[in-house]
C-alpha cells in the first residue's frame, strides 16, 4: 500500500524498493501454500502473529541466498570469460532474475489492457463465463476502489480497539453486492466475475517457484458463502489480462481462434501505440516485402517511415513455459528462441531487403508504401506479448544479433514497455532519439527491466561516454516514472512528468526550435534534432538564451548575428544564423561560416541553421565529412577564426563584424537602454 498527502509523489512510492519488505512474487509463494491446507480465519495472539513475520522474513532470507548459490557461482566460473559465457546462460544461474527480476507491467495496464486484448471473444467469454472482458474490467477496478475504502477505514477502526486485537484482514474481505454496488453491475454479473477468478483447488501441484501456481490465476479466496479474500490485488489485474486465453484453450473448438485472436491483439496494440507518436500516416500495418518477380521475401507486423528513419517491429505472443521457469536449460533456450530470437531474424531479414531495395513495400491492402529516402537508419523492435521474466538479461545474454552503420542492434520489450515509452516520448525526434541511444549503449547498460533506464533518461538524458564501461541502474531509479504514469493512468494527484528532460526547458526557444524542426520530418531536420537531443541541459539552456539573444540583436540593428556550440566526443557542432538577408544571400552565408568553422574546430560533422525572427527555422545545412588538413582551408578559416580547438569552444555570441560591444553604446537587446545598465550585468 501506498499513502500520500495531497498529491503523490516520488519519496511516498520509495519505500516500494526497500530490501528489507517482501516482493509480490514472494506473497505469492506465501499465499499458494496457504491455500494448500484449511485456512484458520482466527486472530493468532500477538506474540505467535510477530513470529510468523519473523519466519517468513527468515525463510525469504535463506530462499534468496539458496537461489543466489548459483548465480554467484556462475560469475566466479564467468571469470575472465565473455559475458555471454556459458557460466551465464545455465537455467540454475537464471531463475533468480526470473523470481527477483520486480513486474513489467504496472496493475493499471493489465486491467486497461485486458479488454483490448479481449474484445473480439466477448461472444465466448458471454456463453462460457457469464460476462464480457469490459464487464470483468469494471468489476475489477470497483475492487481496487473498494479495497482502498475498506483498508483505510479498517485502519481506523483499529486505533479505536486494543493492540492485542489489531487485524487489517477485514479490509481484504469483499462480496459481491459490494462489487456490484461500486461498479453499476448487476449483483449475478459481478458474482460471476469473482467466481471466474476464485481458486477452487488445494493448490498441491505447487511444489517449487517454477511450478504453476494455482493464486496467481484465481487470486480470489472463497472466505465462506458471500465473502472473498483478495490478499494481492496485483494478481487479480494480472490474472485478468491472462487467465482468459487459457480458459479459452481449454475448448478445442476455440483454441485456434483464440490464438489468431491474441496475435492480432499484439500487432495492432503495438501499431496504435506507433501511431500515438509518428501520426497514422506513418505507421503501417501487416506489410508484405514482393520481389519484383511477385515472391514474397518477408511480413512486418508494423513498419514506421519518418524521413529517412525506419522503424521495423515485429511481435510475438509467445510466453516462458513453466519448463524453463524451473532452470531447464533447453527450454530457457527454446523458448527464447521462438519469442525473441525468431523475432529478430525476421525483423532483420526485412531491413536488409529495406536497404537494398529489392522488393516492393505492400500494405495488406495492396497499396505500394513509398520510402522517400534510401534508410539511414533501421531500428528493429522485437515485442512480446505478456511479461516474460529477466526479458532485458535474457535478451543481452542468449540473443544474436548483426550490427551495421544502417541496420541498428534490435530493442528488445514488451507491450507494457512499448506503452510506456509511447507515453511519455510522444514525438518522433524524442521517441527515436532514446532508441538510437538505448541500443547503441545495450552492452553497457545492466537494468533489471527497462522502465528504470527510461526513468534515468528523462531525468539526465541518457548520455555514456568512452570513460563508461558498464553502468548498472538500480530498481529504485523508476520511482518517479511510476508516479507520472499512475497520475496519468489512475488519476492519481500529482506531476504528471518526472522533473527532467521534458520539463527544464519546457517552453523556451530551445524547445520550440525542436518542435517545429520535427515537424519538418526530412533527413537533415532529423539528423539535427538527433544532435539537439544529446545536449546537455546547461549547453540546451545556453543555446535557448542564444536563440533569444541573436533574435533580439537583428530587431535592435537590422544585422545578422551568429552563436556556435560544439561537442568534444562526438566531433559535431552547430552554427545558428539570424539573417535579415535574401535566402538565397543568407544560405551562402551560413554555408561558408559552417564550413570555415567546421574546418577551424577540426570537427567529423557540423551543422548550420538559419532562424527568422521568432526563432523558427528557415533553412539549414548539414556538412558530414571526416577533417582533413587543407592549406586552402587553413587561409581561408583563418580570415574568420581563430579560435581555440573544439575542446575549449563554448557558447558565444557575435554579429559578423566581431565588433565589441561599448559600454556606452545602445544595448542590441532592444531596450533602449545603454548596454553598461542593461545586459552587460546579466
Amino acid at each position: 500500500m501506498i499513502s500520500f498527502k495531497r498529491e503523490v509523489k516520488a519519496k511516498d512510492m520509495r519505500h516500494m524498493f526497500s530490501s528489507g519488505r517482501l516482493l509480490r512474487t514472494e506473497i505469492s509463494v506465501l499465499a499458494g501454500l496457504l491455500v494448500q491446507g484449511k485456512i484458520d480465519y482466527a486472530l493468532p495472539s500477538p506474540m505467535l502473529f510477530q513470529s510468523y513475520i519473523t519466519q517468513s522474513d527468515e525463510i525469504f532470507k535463506e530462499f534468496h541466498d539458496v537461489m543466489g548459490a548459483a548465480m554467484m557461482q556462475g560469475l566466479l566460473e564467468g571469470r575472465g570469460v565473455d559475458e555471454r559465457g556459458e557460466a551465464f546462460g545455465r537455467g540454475a544461474f537464471l531463475r533468480e532474475p526470473f523470481f527477483y527480476g520486480g513486474e513489467a507491467a504496472y496493475s493499471f495496464q493489465y486491467r486497461d489492457f485486458a479488454p483490448q486484448k479481449y474484445w473480439r471473444d466477448n461472444d465466448w467469454l458471454s456463453q462460457s463465463k457469464g460476462f464480457e472482458i469490459a464487464e470483468a474490467r469494471d468489476a475489477a477496478e470497483a475492487i481496487a476502489n473498494l479495497q482502498n475504502k475498506k483498508l483505510h477505514s479498517t485502519q481506523m477502526e483499529m486505533q479505536k480497539s486494543s493492540p492485542d486485537t489489531w487485524t487489517i484482514l477485514p479490509g481484504y474481505m469483499l462480496t459481491a453486492e459490494e462489487v456490484a454496488q461500486e461498479s453499476g453491475l448487476s449483483a449475478d454479473k459481478a458474482r460471476r466475475v469473482l467466481e471466474a477468478f476464485t481458486h477452487s483447488e488445494h493448490n498441491e501441484k505447487f511444489q517449487s517457484v517454477g511450478d504453476f501456481n494455482a493464486i496467481c490465476a484465481s487470486p480470489l479466496i472463497r472466505v465462506d458463502g458471500e465473502r472473498y479474500l483478495l490478499l494481492q490485488y496485483y494478481n487479480l489485474v494480472e490474472a485478468l489480462y491472462e487467465s482468459p486465453f487459457y480458459w479459452m484453450i481449454q475448448d478445442n473448438a476455440y483454441r485456434s481462434k483464440a490464438s489468431e485472436n491474441r496475435g492480432k491483439f499484439t500487432e495492432t496494440f503495438a501499431t496504435d501505440r506507433l501511431a500515438k507518436v509518428f501520426g497514422s500516416t506513418s505507421v503501417h500495418q501487416n506489410i508484405d516485402l514482393v520481389a519484383k518477380k511477385g515472391s514474397k521475401l518477408g511480413e512486418i507486423d508494423a513498419l514506421v517511415v519518418f524521413g529517412d528513419r525506419l522503424i521495423v517491429l515485429q511481435a510475438k505472443s509467445k510466453r516462458l513455459t513453466l519448463g524453463a521457469k524451473k532452470g531447464d536449460d533447453e527450454k530457457i533456450r527454446a523458448d527464447f528462441q521462438k519469442a525473441i530470437q525468431d523475432s529478430y531474424d525476421q525483423a532483420l531479414s526485412c531491413a536488409k531487403h529495406l536497404l537494398t531495395g529489392d522488393c516492393k513495400v505492400l500494405t495488406a491492402g495492396g497499396d505500394e508504401v513509398q520510402l522517400e529516402w534510401m534508410p539511414k537508419e533501421i531500428f528493429l523492435l522485437c515485442v512480446v506479448a505478456d511479461n516474460y521474466p529477466a526479458l532485458s538479461f535474457q535478451s543481452r545474454q542468449f540473443l544474436k544479433y548483426e550490427e551495421s552503420a544502417q541496420i541498428k542492434p534490435p530493442l528488445v520489450i514488451d507491450v507494457f514497455f512499448l506503452d510506456v515509452l509511447a507515453e511519455m516520448l510522444d514525438s518522433p525526434l524524442r521517441f527515436l532519439s532514446y532508441v538510437k541511444r538505448r541500443v547503441e549503449y545495450n552492452e553497457r547498460i545492466h537494468a533489471t527491466h527497462e522502465l528504470t533506464v527510461l526513468s534515468y533518461h528523462l531525468k539526465t538524458n541518457l548520455w555514456l561516454d568512452d570513460d563508461h564501461g558498464v553502468v548498472s541502474l538500480g530498481d529504485d531509479i523508476a520511482v518517479d516514472l511510476d508516479v507520472a504514469m499512475s497520475v496519468r493512468r489512475d488519476n492519481l494527484p500529482g506531476a504528471r512528468t518526472p522533473t527532467g528532460i521534458l520539463t527544464h526547458l519546457s517552453g523556451t526557444s530551445f524547445d520550440r526550435l525542436i518542435k517545429k524542426i520535427e515537424g519538418k520530418g526530412d533527413p537533415g531536420s532529423i539528423e539535427l534534432g538527433f544532435f539537439l537531443l544529446t545536449l546537455s541541459e546547461n549547453t540546451s539552456k545556453s543555446m535557448s538564451m542564444g536563440l533569444d539573444q541573436i533574435t533580439r540583436m537583428v530587431r535592435a540593428d537590422g544585422k545578422a548575428h551568429d552563436f556556435s556550440i560544439g561537442t568534444v566526443v562526438s566531433k559535431e557542432g552547430l552554427t545558428v544564423h539570424c539573417n535579415p538577408a535574401s535566402e538565397e544571400k543568407s544560405a551562402r552565408m551560413l554555408l561558408t561560416h559552417c564550413s570555415g568553422k567546421k574546418y577551424a574546430q577540426r570537427a567529423n560533422k557540423w551543422f548550420g541553421l538559419c532562424v527568422d525572427l521568432d526563432a523558427e527555422p528557415v533553412h539549414g545545412v548539414c556538412l558530414e565529412f571526416d577533417w582533413e588538413q587543407s592549406d586552402e582551408m587553413d587561409k581561408e578559416a583563418s580570415r574568420y577564426f581563430r579560435g581555440a580547438p573544439i575542446k575549449d569552444m563554448a557558447t558565444g555570441f557575435s554579429n559578423n563584424r566581431r565588433r565589441k560591444i561599448g559600454r556606452n553604446d545602445h544595448c542590441p537587446c532592444g531596450s533602449g537602454l545603454k548596454y553598461k545598465r542593461c545586459c552587460i550585468g546579466r
